[in-house]
């Protein structure tokens, strides 16, 4: 009976040793996977520093950035950001209202002073004029050269036969350069009207391969043996090129059309 009790004591002892093990086993278990939990949590926390640190980069630049590839919980994930696609798609040849050249500033002061027209309203016309010239391939001056000619820079001008704004376009001849999605006032807007008297000026270019020709196709004046609405834009022009401290003769780039 004794041996009995003593082996039911032992049992008892042995039992209580399996299970503390058991008991140590499980915290052990607990514990490396806390510790495997904020692991993970740290480099979720390290990617969400890395897509906060790539969010605020300035938008100003354009162009793609890319951040390292980041490891989460055995998942790679690349942080990529597109810089400045939303302002270039609303306008490609968008340019701040004051961002002139040196020489269209020069012009600028002598067409407020000459034709009295307010700087607010013939800038963003200048503007324009550098933007869609560049693009297009003209000297800025010669654009400007037509505007003064077609307007003296009265941007609500209507002539008789319909012709609108500072290069007095046609609407009903261009309204594929203008496009469906604009308004029957949209000719009055600087920006719009100098960017689709350029077009016009481009298309009567390419069609008949000279200056001349082009300038009087752009007024309706093919059939004018002597080329006086020609004659009369590179007269104002030349005289253009002397206010904006350019030598007579010289083209604004290379490539860029008289």
């Amino acid at each position: 009976m004794k041996h009995a009790t003593r082996f039911h004591s032992h049992a008892r002892e042995a039992g209580r040793a399996v299970l503390g093990m058991a008991h140590a086993a499980v915290l052990s278990f607990g514990l490396l996977g806390m510790a495997q939990v904020a692991s993970w949590g740290d480099a979720a926390a390290h990617a969400q520093f890395s897509a906060a640190s790539v969010d605020a980069t300035p938008m100003s630049t354009v162009g793609p950035l890319l951040a390292a590839p980041v490891q989460v919980a055995g998942v790679e994930r690349s942080l990529i950001r597109v810089r400045g696609l939303d302002a270039l798609a609303a306008d490609p040849f968008a340019r701040e209202a004051d961002d002139l050249s040196a020489e269209m500033a020069r012009v600028r002061d002598w067409i407020t002073d000459t034709y009295r027209v307010s700087e607010t309203a013939l800038v963003p016309a200048l503007v324009a004029a550098e933007t869609s010239a560049q693009e297009l391939g003209f000297d800025p001056l010669l654009i400007v050269a037509i505007m003064a000619v077609e307007s003296s820079f009265n941007h609500r001008a209507v002539s008789n036969m319909g012709a609108q704004g500072l290069m007095q376009v046609i609407p009903r001849y261009h309204q594929d350069k203008i496009g469906p999605q604009r308004g029957k006032n949209a000719l009055f807007d600087p920006k719009v009207n100098v960017r689709v008297g350029t077009l016009v000026l481009h298309e009567g270019l390419q069609r008949y391969g000279s200056m001349q020709r082009a300038l009087q196709y752009y007024n309706g004046a093919l059939e004018d043996p002597n080329a006086r609405y020609t004659r009369k834009v590179m007269a104002l022009k030349k005289r253009l090129m002397t206010i904006a401290g350019r030598s007579v003769g010289v083209r604004s780039a290379a490539g860029q059309a008289s």
